[in-house]
């Protein structure tokens, strides 16, 4: 991912090898603009920690990391979005089946069974 700060640096040292190769009109620039790049690079990180992007960006990536893990470990116990195309696909189930399937709490009230 090139962000504003990686940019910044892939522009100072191409600056900064055209200004030590004398190639282009680089070469008879001032060695503060070929430099300019680094600092602003520096400044941007400063405050893009001060912001806080830096570590919202971290969190942002341990949030997907922990839903792609969960839902591994769904899929795994056969909880997953996939269970119910696996069971449509299945052939001792009849079409639709997996769709009328409703899991039924035997402790609710009005429940049949416990009036038994």
């Amino acid at each position: 991912m090139l962000t504003a700060g990686r940019a910044l640096m892939i522009l100072g040292i191409a600056l900064l090898a055209m200004k030590l190769a004398e190639s282009g009109p680089v070469s008879t620039w001032a060695w503060g603009w070929v430099l300019a790049p680094f600092g602003l690079a520096v400044l941007w990180w400063a405050l893009a920690d001060k912001m806080g992007l830096t570590q919202r960006r971290a969190m942002d990536k341990m949030e997907a990391k922990k839903a792609d893990r969960r839902n591994r470990n769904l899929e795994a116990l056969g909880l997953g979005p996939k269970r119910d195309v696996k069971a449509r696909r299945d052939s001792r189930f009849p079409a639709g089946a997996a769709d009328k399937h409703v899991l039924r709490d035997p402790t609710a009230a009005g429940d049949d069974r416990s009036r038994r």
